[in-house]
């Protein structure tokens, strides 16, 4: 109804102004270009960050002219990285930008739509509350949440406003992956009896960030406000700036790549989180100051709650000393598998003959083909991402235009952070780590896990 009420008052302005337009000397195109501009969706950065400019920025601008959306602002607390983002945008848009020092500059700009946040992990969640309560409209980087009261407060905000948010979890947008959930959920796969996921990678320098840890002053930033709502510490370049490394301001593995491939299990099972998860692992090579794991083994429990259901596991493994970065996610039924390295469905590993007969049974064998048979396939589960992105970028563009879900709400979010903080609560504390569903909080030990 907002779409059909902008287009009738603008095709009415048009109409109605015809004629003196001509004793201006403005033709209808001319006037039209002035209507285009006022419906223009503006946009805000929150957050200038590798991430925004190499991914985000990429994809917002291989769809921006076409559904007639512009960047007007940006909001970094460090001086140094707002000025940069400034210069950056303002070549690339050809406008002015804002610079804003911190979120409370940027709502209180007129006329902002909505918001891109790359900020910190635990950021995310918070900025997400500021945005939707400043009635912007918000694509959000994972990890949504890294607490279950930052998962709830944000759920709650979001779910109380108009706004439309997209959680930055991209293979939703994926065509193979779209193809992998229809035919799951058509029952064409079988039951899901086990999922393997892995993420690994060669590089003592993921999430470092030496160059910019020397260059940055306590004085040329907001300590305190980036802390947000996490225990004070003293001021540390290291911590504002290789996060991902620290704990309590990132999980690492689990929020940065686990969330990732997770979201496909809740996805094409229609599962919101796991029954129990156990963790093991440790810092075994990159001795460098860090908190968060360099190895991690996660076992998720999606198990039955009584003796008619079925239900499997999860393993989620991950390494950073040894790995081509080619992540791994494969299905496995009693009759094959789905295999999203490859894009296949295929009947490796399924019941044959012998097996079966042995048993009175009958052989199960899912049929070979290819997800790209199923659906056009636009990018690889492991190339292309940039592709994703872009999808998924646009799928938020076009959903604020016509006010319908997004691939990845907000309640994507909440269920990955669900898995994301139970993993993180094994991790830190060697217990098991199961979920409460009436107080919606993680527990271990009997208690609910904080920090």
């Amino acid at each position: 109804m907002e779409n059909s009420r902008r287009k009738f008052i603008k095709q009415s302005a048009i109409a109605a102004t015809g004629t003196y337009l001509g004793t201006m000397g403005w033709s209808a195109k001319s006037y039209a270009n002035i209507i285009g501009a006022n419906d223009r969706v503006r946009v805000g950065v929150v957050g200038y960050s590798d991430r925004f400019k190499s991914a985000l920025l990429p994809s917002f601008l291989k769809s921006n002219k076409e559904l007639n959306f512009d960047i007007v602002a940006v909001s970094d607390l460090w001086n140094y990285r707002r000025d940069l983002g400034v210069a950056h945008l303002k070549e690339t848009f050809n406008h002015d930008i804002k610079a804003c020092r911190n979120n409370d500059e940027l709502y209180a700009t007129k006329d902002l739509d909505a918001v891109i946040i790359s900020t910190a992990d635990f950021q995310h969640a918070l900025h997400a509350i500021e945005a939707v309560n400043s009635k912007c409209d918000v694509y959000c980087e994972k990890p949504f949440a890294e607490t279950m009261a930052d998962n709830r407060a944000a759920l709650k905000a979001v779910k109380a406003s108009n706004q439309i948010m997209q959680i930055g979890s991209q293979r939703r947008s994926g065509k193979n992956y779209i193809a992998a959930n229809d035919f799951i959920k058509q029952g064409k796969f079988g039951d899901i009896t086990m999922v393997e996921l892995s993420w690994n990678v060669n590089q003592p320098g993921r999430w470092r960030r030496p160059d910019l840890v020397d260059k940055i002053r306590e004085q040329d930033t907001d300590w305190k406000r980036f802390l947000m709502n996490r225990p004070f510490e003293a001021w540390d370049p290291r911590k504002y700036l290789e996060y991902r490394l620290f704990w309590p301001y990132s999980s690492g593995m689990p929020g940065q790549w686990m969330s990732h491939q997770i979201d496909t299990v809740h996805w094409f099972t229609g599962l919101q989180h796991p029954r129990s998860v156990v963790a093991n692992g440790g810092i075994y090579k990159w001795k460098d100051g860090r908190r968060n794991w360099d190895t991690t083994t996660a076992v998720f429990d999606y198990g039955p709650t009584n003796d008619k259901e079925k239900g499997f596991q999860v393993v989620f493994t991950s390494r950073m000393h040894n790995g081509d970065e080619r992540p791994a996610e494969i299905y496995y039924a009693n009759g094959g598998e789905l295999n999203l390295i490859t894009n296949t469905v295929s009947p490796v590993g399924g019941l044959k003959e012998g097996p079966a007969s042995a048993m009175g049974m009958q052989p199960n064998l899912l049929p070979q083909l290819k997800l790209s048979e199923l659906v056009k396939v636009d990018a690889a589960a492991n190339a292309g991402a940039d592709d994703l992105v872009s999808n998924h970028m646009r799928n938020w563009m076009e959903c604020i235009r016509s006010r319908k879900q997004t691939n990845a709400p907000v309640e994507a979010g909440y269920y990955h952070s669900i898995a994301n903080i139970m993993t993180n609560a094994a991790v830190r504390t060697g217990y098991k780590a199961t979920f409460d569903e009436k107080t919606q909080e993680v527990m271990v030990n009997g208690k609910a896990f904080t920090y």
